[in-house]
């Protein structure tokens, strides 16, 4: 992913004012390490730090059409844009790069052309001919994307909060799906697909339309110039997506470039169960595998610069965050610069534990919907930024748009959780890869329990992020928090600590104001957490916290601080045993 950064009728075209834009655009520069460009025109400056994954060579931004009236600034991949470049064949294309069809559909189509962009992306364009403007962000937020206002009544757009943060007076995330145009000084919803009413689908579940149209999801995103890899886990998800790879690697140019042999990279703490599963797919798939360590100590001493990069102090996406940033990390000191990776797969299917809990297929639907309506709050956010500290791209086949058209088209009957018929969480989706003939993955692999990310690089990791939040936020200071922080208010001493982080970078309330609040149960929304009443005495976003659902459910008993010294997965992970009582409820031993 690059960064992009632009100031949009300022009433100052001054030299200095360049020079500012050009220190704030350095702020992003980790998303683009490849090359910087600065277009300016009047008072409107259009900045971009490139991480060059198609055509390294000649696709510098900005990009511009034939007369270069047309300036436009992105971040991104428009996967389709080959096609759309043979619609048109009347315009001449000065670069290779897949984003410079935006330009020239502008010319052709107006505003009305980005429902025809297939891929993830945040632009900004501008029209010198009338000195009028646009901005857009991809359906559902993979790419990051903030706008502000200026005293001076300038607009202000940035990949990230930290560009322009300093210098706006007041600032938000930009909504996914949405296009921002200055003719109209305002917002309008450019994706409007059947699921986002929420209106319950009636398709009955055909599991090779599933199947195939997630496995064209992944090969579009096998379009790169540069070295790549999949992220595995050993879960699910991220086993799909790097057994689709796997699969359909060979033929592609990718693999013309760099050879048919996959590499996989996996994180966790020592012991734990993503490492232990993630090496077992890959001998499965026969990929080339990464496995890379982390210490508890290792992942705290990143916090500051986590939060610093993720831009939030919202608990889950903080424990999620940490070790994917590590990773990153990693993976682009191995030369690596795109990896796929399988975000999005429990919002669409009910994955998460707490699912198991949703009283009918009504109440399922909706809260899937009001997932994936926030995942540019929560899973793309991480996704985007933990790996884009780093300079490394990911790509996320299943928030593919056609891809989710088929999902959430599906019958939420289907999708509805039901032990007694051999149904656990995202059956459907197992169901559409259970070929016998020519299997994708292991059957214990298919059929693993979901693990949330901060779970499954080692259990031991929250508990000690928990001890060392305890041992510097004091139980007075949590008297005061609801007036020290009135808004979003932290409830424990882990999001108290983060939020103290939080502020020191970022002390504006309108940055503030873009972090989601409210109660939640193992990453539910608070609505769903009306579905178990013992849930709102349990409030915490890990998937241990679905007491009687995860088989290694929290203990009711206190954290050690020495959690915190750094001590391995395998010493702590004395998982506890769930014993189910219908009518008492559920009983935990050890």
């Amino acid at each position: 992913m690059c960064g992009i950064l632009a100031v949009l009728g300022c009433s100052d075209d001054s030299q200095a004012k360049r020079v500012r834009v050009l220190e704030l655009s350095r702020r992003l520069r980790h998303r683009g390490p490849d090359w910087s460009g600065l277009h300016q025109f009047g008072g409107n400056y259009l900045a971009h730090q490139r991480l060059a994954i198609i055509d390294p060579a000649s696709g510098d931004q900005p990009l511009y059409n034939e007369d270069k009236s047309i300036v436009v600034t992105v971040n991104g991949e428009i996967y389709n844009h080959e096609q759309l470049r043979k619609s048109l064949d009347n315009h001449k294309f000065r670069t290779g790069s897949d984003c410079e069809v935006i330009a020239h559909l502008y010319e052709e189509h107006g505003e009305n052309f980005i429902d025809m962009l297939d891929g993830v992306f945040s632009f900004v364009l501008l029209d010198t001919r009338d000195n009028s403007f646009i901005v857009a962000r991809d359906a559902i937020g993979v790419t990051s994307l903030y706008i502000g206002w200026g005293l001076d009544g300038s607009v202000w757009v940035s990949s990230e909060m930290k560009g322009l943060n300093d210098d706006c007076e007041h600032f938000e995330a930009f909504p996914p799906g949405h296009l921002y145009s200055s003719k109209e000084h305002g917002f309008k919803r450019w994706y409007n697909p059947v699921w986002f009413s929420e209106s319950i689908p009636s398709t009955p579940f055909d599991p090779l339309a599933l199947r195939k149209a997630f496995e064209n999801a992944v090969i579009k995103r096998l379009m790169t110039d540069v070295p790549f890899g999949v992220l595995l886990s050993g879960g699910l998800d991220s086993s799909l997506v790097a057994s689709v790879t796997a699969r359909h690697l060979a033929g592609t140019k990718a693999a013309e470039q760099w050879g048919t042999q996959l590499h996989s990279f996996c994180v966790g703490l020592e012991g734990s169960p993503d490492l232990k599963a993630g090496k077992e797919v890959a001998n499965y798939l026969g990929t080339v595998h990464h496995e890379f360590h982390f210490t508890v100590q290792d992942g705290i001493d990143a916090i500051e610069d986590v939060i610093y990069h993720i831009e939030t102090y919202d608990v889950t996406t903080i424990r999620a965050s940490t070790p994917m940033f590590l990773m990153s990390r990693k993976i682009k000191s191995l030369g690596v610069k795109m990896v796929i990776s399988g975000e999005g797969s429990d919002e669409l299917f009910g994955g998460y534990l707490y699912f198991h809990k949703a009283p009918n297929k009504e109440e399922f639907h909706q809260e899937t919907c009001r997932k994936v309506k926030a995942l540019h709050q929560y899973d793309c956010l991480r996704a985007n930024k933990a790996t884009s500290a780093w300079g490394l791209e990911v790509r996320v086949p299943f928030l593919d748009k056609e891809f989710i058209n088929v999902a959430m088209s599906i019958d939420p009957e289907w999708k509805m959780i039901k032990p007694d018929q051999g149904r656990i969480e995202k059956w459907v989706l197992r169901k559409a890869f259970d070929d016998e003939e020519n299997p994708y993955l292991p059957k214990h692999i298919l059929y693993r329990q979901k693990e949330q990310f901060s779970d499954g690089v080692g259990y031991s990791w929250i508990d000690g992020l928990k001890a060392h939040a305890a041992q510097h936020v004091t139980d007075k200071m949590m008297q005061n928090a609801a007036r020290i922080y009135p808004h979003n208010t932290p409830t424990t001493k882990e999001g108290y600590y983060y939020r103290m982080i939080f502020e020191r970078f970022f002390p504006q309330n309108s940055a503030r104001l873009t972090v989601p609040g409210g109660p939640s149960v193992a990453c539910s929304t608070a609505k769903a957490i009306e579905w178990d009443a013992q849930w709102s005495n349990n409030l915490d976003p890990s998937g241990r916290a679905a007491l009687g659902v995860h088989a290694s459910a929290y203990e009711h008993t206190t954290v050690p601080a020495s959690l915190s010294a750094g001590k391995s997965a395998a010493e702590m992970n004395k998982k506890a045993r769930i014993i189910k009582v219908p009518s008492q409820g559920v009983i935990i031993s050890t």
